[in-house]
């Protein structure tokens, strides 16, 4: 793949160190091109030094001059990063011919350098401490709502705007956890409820993803260990936190990513829980939060040393409660190690 095209920013990112959000990257060969528009064009030249920056009011018009000028006969995108409008205009403008190949910037980023690792593995810490920070001020809110909880926590992850979130947090409580993308509520706190958390950080733009389920009380702690006064939740809880762990512990690399997800479903699927599991076991991440691999019951992909993934197994009881564990891990000397 000598000639390509890239549009998405994390892509764009990857390949030249920076990004904004009306760009395109275009590969050559050895030459290469950002284009954009005069709003960046401080800000590319300054970070930008393995590719000609460009600038123009017409994005999709200055790439089909490139190719044409270029005599390009084919050229490599990938379609989900295109919208039909945008396309249909660049396929009008030119006589280069598109091959369509799907994630191709994921795929040549599911293995991280040493370098992405240290970022991932930063992220991952101050992502930690702001769920201490979280914890330790949530002790102290009995009353407040959901609304009010995740308007908080968002504030200590941003560190009142030092640094960027990897996704919008997701704060619930009691019945809202069984839903695992819960939106907030007006549902007020009070001792003795169900509290699920799932945030994260960004540290040079690589992502964090932590989830924790915990027992709300004075003093209490996002940490593994809780103990509910419901032996239904507490019986869920134990087979989840069992399942997370399982799937950590015999995970292997050149396993396929469905093996891993089983060892986690078969968990839960073992204890009478498994309709309530409704998501997969787990996703990479890296510059996106959701990126390959894909740790669900139809990947093929064959794990190696090197991936980052999340293990994130959940019970979701409509109208009860939900219950979600999530740790990220990377592949080294064959065996899944905790960040």
């Amino acid at each position: 793949m000598n000639y390509i095209i890239y549009k998405n920013e994390n892509a764009l990112f990857f390949e030249c160190n920076y990004s904004c959000d009306n760009a395109i990257f275009l590969k050559l060969g050895s030459n290469s091109y950002f284009i954009t528009d005069g709003r960046y064009e401080i800000d590319a030249k300054e970070h930008i030094s393995n590719a000609k920056v460009l600038i123009t009011n017409s994005l999709i018009d200055k790439l089909a001059y490139l190719l044409k000028k270029n005599r390009v006969k084919k050229v490599t995108i990938d379609p989900t990063e295109w919208n039909i409008f945008s396309y249909e205009r660049l396929k009008s403008l030119t006589p280069t011919k598109f091959k369509f190949l799907a994630n191709f910037s994921h795929k040549k980023r599911i293995i991280k350098s040493e370098q992405e690792i240290k970022y991932l593995k930063k992220a991952v810490k101050i992502g930690k401490n702001s769920f201490k920070k979280i914890s330790y001020a949530l002790s102290n809110l009995e009353g407040a709502s959901e609304l009010e909880l995740n308007f908080l926590a968002e504030s200590y992850l941003r560190d009142y705007g030092n640094r960027d979130i990897s996704f919008e947090p997701i704060l619930a409580i009691n019945a809202n956890t069984a839903k695992p993308h819960a939106l907030p509520s007006k549902d007020k706190l009070k001792y003795g409820d169900l509290i699920l958390l799932d945030a994260g950080v960004k540290y040079k733009r690589y992502c964090s993803d932590r989830t924790r389920t915990v027992y709300f009380k004075e003093n209490f702690k996002f940490n593994y260990k809780q103990n509910f006064k419901s032996k239904k939740i507490q019986k869920a809880y134990n087979t989840v936190l069992k399942a997370h762990d399982i799937a950590i512990k015999k995970a292997k690399s050149g396993m396929k990513a469905k093996q891993i997800d089983a060892l986690a479903r078969d968990v839960i699927e073992k204890a009478g829980f498994g309709k309530y599991f409704v998501h997969s076991t787990g996703h990479g991440v890296g510059l996106d939060i959701h990126e390959m691999p894909y740790i669900s019951t139809k990947s093929d992909t064959i794990i190696e040393d090197g991936m980052v993934y999340t293990i994130e197994p959940g019970i979701y009881i409509d109208g009860e409660f939900g219950i979600r564990i999530e740790d990220m891990v990377v592949m080294q000397n064959g065996k899944a190690v905790v960040l």
